[in-house]
């Protein structure tokens, strides 16, 4: 139901923009910037932003609307398709890449000179292009790293926590035989967390080819599938990771179910809000790979619409949101990290600076910032990863569940999938 109403919206995208529905190119100097789930939180980072843009280009308005994060993506659909789009926009390289294949958004690798282009840390201006189209202007980043509990480990025997996949096996076995607990949790849920996509990954699968087929059925792909359903059926994963999202991961660390939780450095504000003792007895580490060593990188971007009402206001605007300055404060205040790469060295001197060096959310920025050197967008930025991701995730839980052999599903996926395109 929910992938057929997304087709239902982007065939009307597509009708719409066919049919030349757009807005009128005049502009009268008011410009729309949306967000995704900012305020109040970042209300008067905003405000003053705004203003200064304001003050710097005589005559320009930005009338800024925050959305929330459920919304966003109907709203924008229905915004596109009506010829109403606003002039810059912030979202995921995952929902936008599904604009730009339509025409839907400014081609940024045309609209922006080389020495703007090349502020950007390269492998993230990458993350938010398409066939050559660059869709997407990097804004800020998240990288995961894992906290964990010092006392479950403790308990369990372990001196640190695991670094890989392999050894969190080992480790799970461990916790779960001598405190009872589950090590960690991580959900199967189809259109939750594409966390497992990407482990595969870090387990060397590549996903798809150059021609777009499913690359996954191999030995490799096949040991990626066996590894999450032999930690399920030994019993060192909760049974609800195949019906609940990643927020409940972080429910099972705040009481203490957990000994490892995989998320942003971010989360800890909020452990630290929620559950004091845990809190008071987490500390952080880098995020797991597999055996290629990978690490993952979330990004979030700016684009601006084909349809916008000033084109050249809206990514003048675009620009200066997302400029080095702009940027490093931005991270500061949000706990994530920037993407171009003077703001990047700045965050990670001033990281190295700061007295509370010792401070659990100083030592997590700092993992986090350092994983920037290799980490990079492990799932392509492209609406069909999505599909992919629930064509996996379903036929794992089928091997899960013992209805299917372990090879019949990675078979069953790759079937299901190169029979989709």
């Amino acid at each position: 139901m929910i992938r057929s109403w997304r087709r239902c919206c982007l065939a009307v995208i597509l009708v719409g923009l066919l049919l030349g529905c757009a807005r009128s190119s005049q502009s009268d100097g008011e410009i729309v910037f949306w967000t995704m789930q900012l305020q109040p939180k970042f209300t008067p980072f905003f405000n003053e932003l705004i203003d200064r843009f304001e003050q710097e280009n005589p005559g320009a308005r930005v009338r800024w609307v925050d959305i929330p994060w459920s919304a966003m993506e109907s709203k924008i659909l229905t915004a596109v398709s009506a010829g109403t789009a606003p002039d810059v926009v912030n979202l995921n390289p995952v929902f936008a890449s599904q604009l730009a294949a339509r025409g839907a958004l400014l081609d940024l690798n045309q609209a922006v000179t080389p020495e703007q282009r090349d502020r950007y840390l390269p492998n993230i201006w990458q993350a938010s292009s398409l066939q050559g189209q660059a869709f997407g202007l990097p804004w800020y980043l998240t990288t995961r790293i894992t906290i964990f509990n010092r006392n479950l480990m403790q308990q369990a025997g372990l001196q640190k926590p695991p670094a890989t996949y392999a050894e969190l096996a080992i480790a799970a076995k461990q916790i779960r035989d001598r405190t009872g607990k589950y090590a960690f949790f991580v959900t199967f849920v189809p259109e939750d967390s594409g966390e497992v996509l990407e482990s595969m990954v870090q387990m060397g699968v590549k996903l798809v080819d150059d021609q777009g087929k499913a690359a996954f059925n191999t030995p490799e792909g096949i040991a990626a599938f066996r590894y999450w359903v032999d930690l399920y059926q030994q019993g060192l994963l909760p049974q609800e990771s195949l019906t609940q999202g990643h927020r409940r991961a972080v429910e099972l660390y705040q009481s203490g179910e957990i000994a490892l939780l995989q998320t942003g450095p971010e989360f800890l504000n909020a452990i630290a809000t929620n559950a004091p003792a845990i809190a008071a007895v987490s500390a952080p580490a880098p995020q797991l790979t597999g055996e290629t060593g990978k690490c993952n990188v979330a990004v979030m971007n700016i684009v601006v619409p084909q349809d916008a009402s000033d084109r050249e206001i809206g990514l003048k605007f675009a620009l200066y949101v997302t400029d080095s300055a702009n940027q490093l404060s931005f991270a500061k205040a949000a706990n994530v990290l920037p993407s171009t790469t003077a703001s990047l060295k700045d965050y990670r001197q001033q990281l190295r600076d700061r007295a509370d060096i010792s401070s659990t959310l100083a030592q997590a920025r700092s993992i986090s910032a350092a994983q920037m050197d290799t980490a990079q967008v492990l799932v392509p930025a492209a609406a069909e990863m999505k599909e992919l991701q629930r064509l996996i995730y379903e036929n794992l839980q089928a091997a899960m569940l013992e209805r299917k052999t372990v090879e019949q599903a990675v078979a069953d996926a790759a079937a299901a999938w190169n029979s989709s395109r």
